[in-house]
């Protein structure tokens, strides 16, 4: 099987932790720094090729999702961060122990607070602050209410058990032939 896609680009070459897990179809491109623990799944792309994307520790990035940048926007997501599957994340501060829900977007300069739920399909405009702990949803996405300590406290284990599901990943067998699995 083929490993993931990993490019320099303008003089800048991805750092990935050798506790990281990548998919074999991600793609990952330039100023990029993903740390221990972190994965990104199936279909990703991470193009950090006019600024810089950093991954934290034990955050995961989900299939299909894209994290991007602006000249004058950087890409952060904090420790123990979840960005559900197809969510765009461009030029976005993302705090610790956030998720970012199922087909959401994070606009340029946008800053999501530590413990924060971005509800599916939400859409945080651009140079957008949400609060800490703060749910939100809708398009344009709006703080509905505040979250309770045992629901934003639930994120962290969340992206633990992500760290889990990678390591399962990691030890996929080989890619098999169509050949293989073919049935009549």
């Amino acid at each position: 099987m083929q490993g993931p896609l990993i490019l320099s680009i303008n003089g800048k070459t991805p750092r990935i932790h050798k506790d990281a897990y990548i998919a074999p179809t991600a793609t990952i491109i330039g100023d990029v720094t993903i740390e221990a623990d972190a994965s990104v799944f199936y279909g990703c792309v991470l193009r950090a090729d006019i600024n810089s994307i950093h991954v934290g520790a034990r955050s995961n990035i989900q299939d299909n999702s894209v994290l991007h940048v602006d000249r004058d926007a950087a890409c952060v997501l904090g420790e123990d961060v979840t960005v559900g599957h197809m969510a765009l994340v461009h030029g976005s501060t993302v705090h610790d122990g956030t998720l970012v829900g199922m087909k959401s977007a994070l606009l340029s300069r946008s800053v999501i607070g530590q413990g924060s739920l971005i509800a599916a399909g939400a859409v945080v405009l651009e140079g957008q602050e949400i609060p800490e702990h703060s749910l939100v949803a809708g398009v344009p996405g709006k703080v509905r209410r505040v979250l309770e300590a045992e629901q934003y406290e639930a994120f962290i284990p969340h992206a633990g058990r992500y760290v889990d599901i990678s390591k399962l990943h990691a030890r996929c067998e080989e890619g098999l032939s169509l050949e293989e699995v073919r049935f009549s």
